[in-house]
């Protein structure tokens, strides 16, 4: 018998979370395809990490159905937990352990046999670059280290879905992007992956797609809700690809800055023509829309 061949790899219907009688998720609904990448935003408190939670199984959702892999988290959670990495955003690393042992107790927890669990713990390690620390302490690890060896746990019983919890949190720019290039290379060999971050570039260079692949879909969260959902192209798309900025008030208050205006319009052309019909220009420029003028648009607030 041939298995049908998983298209949707995680599944969200008119989901609730309430924490006393508050709505913390509030009817959110969406579909993840299979080996999509996709990025899920929110200001403080718009409900990402409680979502995350419920889908790894960590909470249960107070109405609603979630289905991972094809199994409902409150019904079926130990097949869920079979099938799903997780990285959360607060290190979660044995300090007291060598990053062996590290990847030794995550792979007995999951009952991976020798010598099978020696070869992937071998393979991971070298996957992020690891191995030569194998036997040291994991406390004598950078920030990104440890974050690495947590993706290598997370990826030790071959997992079909990674949940990425704000990964690169706190980390310089050097090693998010390194982290970046893990995170893109195992989405091209087909792994579906969520990403919440709270960082619109880490988005854009995630999502955006890569190569000849497909872009990922960004989900907007504010108030528990799911507000906007599209590829990075279909939001500016919809809410327009040009920007004309215009700075408001003295520059040279008190304050001494000013705030600023943003009109969207359909096109940089349409931008650019708009301006160059003002007959005083001072203080106004036009440039390309990204992820955070629209998220703040959405929001009417920054993402931190």
């Amino acid at each position: 018998m041939t298995l049908p061949v998983m298209t949707i790899a995680v599944s969200l219907q008119n989901v609730y979370k309430t924490f006393t009688k508050a709505p913390v998720v509030n009817n959110l609904s969406f579909d993840i395809k299979a080996g999509e990448i996709f990025g899920l935003l929110g200001p403080n408190g718009a409900g990402k990490s409680t979502t995350i939670r419920m889908l790894t199984t960590l909470t249960r959702p107070s109405q609603g159905q979630i289905l991972v892999a094809g199994y409902d988290v409150v019904r079926s959670p130990q097949q869920v937990k079979r099938r799903i990495g997780v990285v959360l955003q607060q290190l979660s690393v044995d300090s007291d352990l060598t990053v062996w042992e590290n990847m030794e107790f995550h792979g007995r927890l999951h009952h991976i046999p020798n010598p099978q669990r020696q070869q992937e713990i071998d393979r991971w390690l070298d996957y992020v670059e690891l191995s030569d620390r194998r036997n040291d302490a994991a406390k004598t690890l950078s920030g990104g280290m440890k974050r690495r060896l947590q993706i290598a746990r997370a990826l030790l019983h071959r997992p079909e879905i990674l949940f990425l919890d704000e990964p690169t949190v706190g980390l310089d720019p050097q090693t998010r992007r390194r982290l970046w290039e893990i995170i893109r290379d195992l989405n091209t060999q087909g792994m579906t992956i969520l990403l919440t971050t709270h960082y619109m570039d880490e988005v854009e260079y995630l999502c955006g797609g890569f190569g000849s692949g497909e872009p990922g879909r960004i989900g907007i969260m504010d108030n528990g809700q799911l507000i906007e959902l599209g590829t990075l192209q279909q939001l500016r798309q919809k809410h327009g690809e040009g920007l004309v900025i215009k700075q408001l008030g003295d520059p040279q208050g008190v304050s001494g800055a000013a705030p600023w205006e943003y009109q969207f319009f359909p096109t940089l052309e349409a931008a650019n023509a708009y301006l160059n019909q003002q007959p005083d220009k001072t203080g106004q420029m036009v440039r390309p829309s990204n992820l955070e003028d629209i998220f703040v648009e959405l929001t009417g607030r920054n993402l931190d």
